[in-house]
Parts: C-alpha cells; structure tokens; sequence
C-alpha cells in the first residue's frame, strides 16, 4: 500500500483550489490527522517527505514511485526544519522511519513551471521565492533515516 498526503488537495472546492491562510490551516491539520491514521496498525514501512520548491517537480516524482512499496509519501514544500517536524514526530510515535527526498531545482525552473500550472493551482511567484529564501536543506540532524536529493 502506498498513500500520498498532500496538504494542497485539501484546499480543493468545486470550483477550484482555494488558498486562505485559516483554509491552509486546516488542510495541514487534515494532512496530519490522514497520517496518523494510515500509520495505525501497520502496513507501512517508511514515511517519505518529498520537499522543494513549487514546482520543482515534487508530484511528478511522487507519482513515478512503486505503487505497492507499503510507504506513505508526503509532498509538500516544506522548506524548514520547523515545517518537517510534526511529520517526524507522528511518524516516531508509530515507530516507522522517516526519509527524506528534496527534488532540487533552479528558482528559475521552479518559476517557470509553476507558470505553466492550471489557473487556480498557480502560486504567487513571491511566495515561491519565500520558499526559496527559507530553504533548509534537509539533514539526519533532524531525525531523518535517510535523506536523498534529487536534481530534476
């Protein structure tokens, strides 16, 4: 079994996706009450966050992975030790290891795919930039198994 958390999808309406700041709070609550209950009981062998900026290709990666490897997949940006921690901490106190995979990406092709993203998925160019300027590169400091980079 493999399942794929991302706090994005929560966001979503019938007419679109729909960004506010108390709409993204919840979605991340959303995204971690879904990860605690898909680690419940087993089954699972690894949580994978999958970091980087908008538009780096996270998804695409994601979607490219064994469907049968028994991992939970979490994409999202992520981009600071602070913002990975609560998923590192439910995923230890279910006793499953955390590793983490940064799809690495130029700004400028962050940017430029983010572009080309349907109308209501497209994020403001100055938070990817944000994003950018906050980015901490993932470590084993932080409770990581394993931390892999991926140049796309």
């Amino acid at each position: 079994m493999t399942l794929v958390i991302d706090p994005d999808r929560f966001l979503e309406t019938g007419s679109g996706r729909v960004w506010t700041p108390e709409r993204n709070a919840a979605a991340w609550r959303l995204a971690y009450a879904a990860l605690e209950r898909s680690l419940v009981g087993g089954g699972i062998d690894r949580v994978v966050i999958v970091c980087g900026l908008q538009g780096a290709g996270k998804s695409t990666w994601v979607a490219a992975q064994d469907r049968d490897a028994g991992r939970v997949y979490v994409d999202a940006a992520l981009p600071g030790v602070r913002h990975r921690a609560p998923i590192i901490a439910i995923a230890r106190r279910h006793g499953v290891p955390v590793e983490a995979v940064w799809i690495r990406v130029p700004l400028d092709v962050a940017l430029y795919r983010n572009r080309r993203r349907r109308a209501d998925t497209i994020v403001p160019e100055a938070t990817i930039r944000s994003v950018a300027n906050l980015f901490e590169p993932p470590t084993v400091e932080e409770g990581f198994a394993q931390v892999r980079i991926v140049a796309a």
